[in-house]
């Protein structure tokens, strides 16, 4: 880089490491803050950056407008200068070691803040077992950004065609209209499981698959709740991706309207020990029901995305009740304080006597920044 940069980078702000990338970008480009990231992987044998975040970094220069990206070249420290938020309709082949999911979550943080609605068709995995997927994401993160206030026509999304790691051929389209501003939420009581909501989902290999994952989801959770249905999904032909594969994603909604979910997915073709639809079944039931027992009115998935809402939300107090922190959320936490300069009052709530009750419970406030959407005019 050259020396004018180099001052340039002095003003923002500089981490080590790969760890957390996804974070540190899209604060940036929220916050307008320049970050220098550096030693990615500088001890790896195959040192710099890999192939799916170059392709998360393009995907950032397609929805900003004056983005100013450079990366030295042995790809082991990236610059970045964050332009304006544009949106409109944008077109991504995702790289394939990680599903499309990886990508989404990150366009979910940044869409409510774009000039324009982002129109967005996204191509590759749909559904592997890393990433949450577009079923899990469209279940619980769409219905955690309604209460925050970003809603309204045109806020969709939806599998056009499934693919399985690792050979993809998925297609997902996420349409999201733009917000001023955030409205901040009190959520302190989850309320009590009403109904199980699921999809059970299968590509390339037979449709029967699905329903045996159906039986032995419900042998396990009909214990506790009647009102369950999962919903079987078997795309065909083009619409199936190139890889064969199964899984499956569940959601529990409580009487207050908060989600819980959980899900899981085969093991790719030619990667480890095939799974049985069955053990799939039980081993995802199990997952909800650790799910509900962490409770809190939004799932571990989906802590950080409503912990940055509650940072942008208008300068008032934002609550909510989180189950136990996962590390992912506490690093966010710490990025947070450092894009935004905003701190939680974190506390820890013990659970009653009754077991019933669940772990321990965090209740997360703050007040919001007022970050305004300095793109959208007012009509």
């Amino acid at each position: 880089m050259c020396l004018q940069n180099n001052n340039m980078a002095s003003q923002g702000l500089a981490y080590d490491g790969c760890n957390f990338f996804r974070q540190r970008l899209v604060l940036s480009t929220l916050s307008g803050k320049r970050v220098k990231i550096s030693n990615i992987r500088s001890k790896d044998d195959n040192p710099g950056l890999r192939d799916f975040e170059a392709s998360f970094i393009r995907l950032l220069d397609k929805v900003t407008n004056g983005s100013k990206i450079e990366i030295n070249q042995t790809g082991t420290v990236l610059f970045y200068m964050p332009g304006l938020l544009h949106g409109g309709s944008v077109e991504h082949d995702c790289n394939m070691q990680r599903s499309v999911g990886y990508y989404l979550e990150a366009l979910l943080m940044l869409a409510p803040f774009m000039k324009t609605s982002l129109k967005a068709t996204l191509r590759g995995v749909t559904n592997d077992h890393t990433d949450p997927t577009i079923d899990m994401l469209k279940s619980t993160a769409l219905p955690l950004m309604k209460k925050f206030g970003i809603d309204g026509e045109g806020f969709d999304l939806k599998v056009v065609k499934r693919g399985m790691a690792p050979g993809g051929g998925g297609e997902v389209f996420f349409s999201c209209p733009v917000r001023r501003t955030i409205r901040p939420v009190q959520l302190t009581d989850p309320g009590k499981i009403k109904r199980i909501r699921g999809v059970a989902y299968s590509v390339r290999v037979s449709p029967q698959m699905a329903n045996r994952i159906v039986d032995s989801t419900r042998s396990v959770l009909n214990q506790f709740i009647p009102d369950i249905y999962i919903y079987t999904d078997h795309m065909k032909g083009a619409n199936s991706g190139k890889s064969p594969g199964f899984g499956l994603t569940l959601v529990a909604e409580t009487l207050n309207g908060s989600f819980l979910s959980a899900e899981m997915s085969s093991t790719p073709q030619g990667q480890g020990d095939p799974m049985l639809p069955e053990d799939l079944g039980r081993n995802c039931a199990k997952l909800l029901l650790e799910e509900v027992h962490r409770g809190g009115c939004v799932d571990s998935s989906n802590q950080s995305l409503t912990l940055l809402l509650m940072t942008l939300g208008q300068q008032d107090v934002s609550k909510v009740l989180l189950g136990p922190l996962s590390p992912y959320t506490i690093e966010f936490l710490r990025h947070i304080k450092d894009f935004f300069q905003i701190m939680f009052k974190i506390e820890v709530q013990k659970p009653s006597e009754d077991k019933r009750k669940g772990g321990d419970k965090v209740l997360m406030t703050c007040v919001g920044v007022g970050y305004s959407n300095i793109n959208k005019t007012l009509k």
